[in-house]
């Protein structure tokens, strides 16, 4: 796992906490509070590497002073979500994090970053379960993703290349539907109009997230 990206994520969504955070506490979904998300920096492209056997080194002294200090801690693994802590900038941050089971490309093949899901809490900003997909390229603007999980299809709005859910009082069903089900799709277009369909396999989510809900306490 690359220190340096996960700090700058990190960073990212600390940063962003002021701005969005207590519309999203609220269930907040009106259309001045989604515009102001938008206008937000938005979190850096996830870890590059897989997050199920690596830790954050301690020999990049650079990226964590770049971070406040912080440091990812991955405090348990359950299928395919590693459960990780951090303190950037002297507040604490809980994520579930995964990568796609699988990926695929319309037209087929196109290269990209890799892709990985988050599942975010921020007890100081009264931010719980807040879900973001890192989906490994520059989405076209103004175009249209979706997140389909247990049935259902939630509209994701686009930043650069993350995707969060654009009716914020729909976040908790969409993580309570994560908790039941098997997998999750996630499809976007990128800005060169490649179609992409990431497909996420929910084993061990739940797990992860009464994990995180013992560390990041409401």
């Amino acid at each position: 796992m690359s220190v340096l990206r996960i700090l700058t994520f990190l960073v990212a969504i600390a940063a962003l906490c002021g701005m969005t955070s207590h519309a999203k506490a609220q269930g907040a979904a009106s259309k001045g509070a989604k515009e102001t998300a938008k206008e937000a920096p938005k979190p850096a492209p996830a870890p590059a590497a897989k997050p199920t056997t690596a830790k954050p080194s301690k020999q990049e002294p650079a990226a964590a002073a770049a971070a406040g200090g912080a440091e990812p801690n991955l405090i348990g693994q359950y299928g395919t979500w590693g459960a990780y802590t951090a303190t950037p900038n002297g507040r604490k941050v809980c994520f579930a994090l995964a990568k796609p089971s699988s990926s695929k490309t319309n037209p087929p093949n196109r290269p990209r970053d890799p892709a990985y899901a988050f599942v975010s809490t921020r007890p100081a900003e009264k931010v719980f379960n807040e879900v973001s997909i890192m989906i490994g390229y520059a989405l076209k603007p103004g175009s249209e993703s979706s997140l389909e999980v247990g049935g259902s299809s939630y509209a994701m709005y686009t930043q650069g290349d993350g995707l969060w859910i654009k009716n914020a009082a729909e976040e908790e069903q969409m993580v309570n539907a994560m908790r039941k089900s098997a997998e999750v799709t996630v499809k976007g277009i990128s800005a060169k109009g490649t179609e992409t369909t990431d497909v996420f396999s929910l084993k061990g989510l739940s797990q992860a997230l009464d994990r995180l809900a013992q560390d990041c306490k409401r």
